[in-house]
């Protein structure tokens, strides 16, 4: 006998949900029922899942019944409007959205970094951002062996973080750019294709964007310490899927880069990706549709003695977003953190 559970998927019909559906099946994840709710205008919608058409479904106040895990990837006012009635219903929410990340009471969980946290949830648990992951799964094993004092990071990030409408707007801007039209600007407010610019969510007033203060905040709770200092450069480049990261760290000590290379080949979720000879390091078509980061060009920083330089890229719809959220589901059962009474027993 195996425990099974009822999943359901709140934003199936987006970019990350349906690389949920598609993880589920992959993964071979224990379901009992599988449950798809989107907005009303995806009624009568069907999503295939291991052989099979589900329907989608509207979200409505009695949409969490029965359902023991929800994955939540439908966006921050989603999340606030129906996360606690799901939990209130008898589910684990696992939240996908920036809603609940900084709330002291909900625990911020990357799998390779501090699963244990995970067992003081009080209904939900929250997926950090992609660039946090991304950046988290890659230097933590170094951080574990000697502590990590500052970070630096500059972001190189797809247009896949702002969805899939997001990534058709960029396929339709370079067909605009290349035929001598206006591209369109709906998603973006300016062009991507061929072009660059700091990330555009909100600036605070030191003038740094959201993006970058969640890289900040969200890797300071991770790590459980604020003794961490980071900086973040984030922006948006002309790639369709996968982010990039130039990460440099300093540490109380020299840190060799022989050394940190041998650690991050055994380390969990990473792979080390380095040809020096052919200059060939890792890049975000390579690491589209993987589940690792790939991580190279690792080498130590000529402007200080304890300072190390390395590059990343990860598929942010996978590792960056869907596959750390499954991931969090799989702890909860294998820990047993989902509530027995809510698992139902499958022969």
């Amino acid at each position: 006998m195996s425990k099974a559970y009822r999943v359901g998927i709140l934003g199936a019909t987006g970019a990350v949900g349906n690389e949920l559906l598609e993880l589920l099946e992959s993964r071979n994840f224990p379901l009992a029922d599988l449950k798809l709710l989107a907005s009303e205008r995806s009624v009568g919608k069907n999503l295939p899942f291991k052989g099979e058409n589900i329907a989608i479904e509207a979200v409505n106040e009695n949409s969490f019944k029965n359902i023991d895990i929800l994955l939540a990837s439908a966006g921050s006012s989603t999340s606030k409007a129906w996360a606690h009635k799901a939990v209130d219903a008898g589910a684990v929410v696992i939240d996908n959205s920036s809603a609940f990340r900084m709330n002291p009471e909900v625990p911020l969980i990357v799998p390779e970094v501090n699963p244990d946290a995970a067992a003081n949830h009080k209904g939900i648990i929250a997926n950090p951002n992609c660039t946090t992951i991304l950046m988290a799964v890659a230097i933590y094993p170094l951080h574990k062996i000697k502590k990590i004092q500052r970070i630096v990071a500059a972001t190189y990030q797809s247009a896949s973080g702002a969805g899939a409408k997001a990534m058709a707007e960029v396929q339709a801007q370079a067909s605009a750019i290349l035929a001598g039209k206006k591209p369109p600007t709906e998603v973006f407010p300016y062009p991507l294709a061929f072009n660059l610019f700091p990330h555009n969510t909100p600036l605070n007033d030191m003038g740094y964007c959201e993006e970058e203060m969640k890289m900040v905040n969200e890797t300071q709770k991770i790590f459980g310490t604020q003794n961490i200092r980071i900086t973040a450069t984030c922006v948006r480049v002309p790639v369709l899927r996968a982010h990039s990261e130039a990460i440099n760290l300093e540490f109380a000590e020299p840190f060799s880069a022989n050394e940190a290379r041998e650690i991050l080949k055994k380390a969990p979720g990473v792979k080390v990706v380095e040809d020096w000879q052919a200059n060939y390091f890792p890049m975000p078509i390579d690491a589209t549709g993987r589940d690792e980061v790939l991580v190279g060009r690792i080498r130590q920083d000529i402007s200080h003695a304890c300072g190390l330089e390395l590059w990343l890229c990860g598929d942010q719809i996978r590792k960056g977003a869907a596959l750390n959220a499954i991931q969090i589901a799989e702890l909860l059962v294998e820990k047993n953190i989902v509530k027995p009474a809510n698992a139902l027993v499958s022969r």
